[in-house]
């Protein structure tokens, strides 16, 4: 999840039980608002409701994607895809950016694998000049030409 994203929005819907979780990989704020809350200032707020609108539709979408993604692509490409969402690129932009460090078995749960697949895929990406570590080891560089991993 990244600054601006709603965690728990399912309950709006009615969702009668917690169907997901979310862990901080870095230092975060969070804002709790009360469901009765919450609708209320989606009635009253136009442009918050337009906003949460849209994000609760790119998320559909990208739930969507990530499970044609689990069918259809291997563990490695979904690694390259994870690593690129973090890195928020797009295709477009700076050549390369700085994700936080992350656990391989939070990388593992992630993708849907074992951190022994993980590892030896950060190093074949490693090897292959898509990411490096700087910092000892506390960032991660991720260069878009991660890119041709996924496909894309």
């Amino acid at each position: 999840m990244s600054a601006g994203d709603f965690f728990g929005k399912d309950a709006i819907a009615g969702q009668p039980s917690r169907t997901a979780s979310a862990s901080a990989v870095t230092h975060c704020t969070l804002l709790r608002i009360k469901k009765k809350i919450m609708l209320l200032a989606l009635t009253k707020h136009l442009k918050l409701a337009n906003m949460f609108w849209a994000y609760v539709l790119r998320r559909n979408i990208r739930y969507q994607q990530e499970l044609v993604d689990q069918h259809c692509n291997s563990s490695e490409k979904r690694l390259a895809r994870v690593l690129l969402l973090f890195a928020h690129f797009d295709g477009h932009g700076a050549a390369e950016t700085t994700v936080p460090k992350m656990k391989l078995e939070t990388l593992a749960e992630m993708v849907g694998t074992t951190r022994s697949r993980i590892s030896f895929f950060m190093n074949r990406f490693k090897e292959s000049g898509f990411i490096y570590y700087e910092n000892k080891g506390k960032a991660l560089r991720v260069h878009r030409t991660l890119f041709a991993v996924c496909g894309q």
